[in-house]
């Protein structure tokens, strides 16, 4: 899978019910081979995602290497684990980003 795929079927993985009430946009800043900028922005129990920069600010910035990301995002490594070597950056809300885990479905 690519980034393009991923972030363009976000939308159809969210769990409406763990997303509740959250309204956030998350930006994808990846680099390296596939990279680019990426977002999602959940609202009222749905999700929409796009290329590039998002329109309004991001409540959070994840930074990654393309080919680390995609593995993140398919779980073939984890998140947590990714953060702490240092594969992963943050930007803003961190309990968005660990709540970030339980929003999405992992695409097979």
């Amino acid at each position: 899978m690519t980034p393009d795929q991923i972030v363009e079927a976000m939308p159809n993985f969210l769990i409406a019910e763990k997303a509740g009430s959250t309204n956030a946009v998350i930006a994808f800043d990846l680099s390296g081979d596939g990279g680019g900028k990426w977002w999602v922005h959940i609202q009222d129990g749905k999700a929409e995602s796009g290329k590039g920069e998002p329109g309004s600010p991001a409540n959070l910035t994840l930074q990654a290497d393309a080919g680390d990301w995609v593995k993140i995002m398919t779980g073939k490594l984890d998140g947590t684990a990714a953060f702490m070597q240092g594969k992963l950056k943050i930007k803003g809300d961190m309990g968005l980003a660990i709540k970030m885990q339980t929003l999405f479905r992992r695409p097979s």
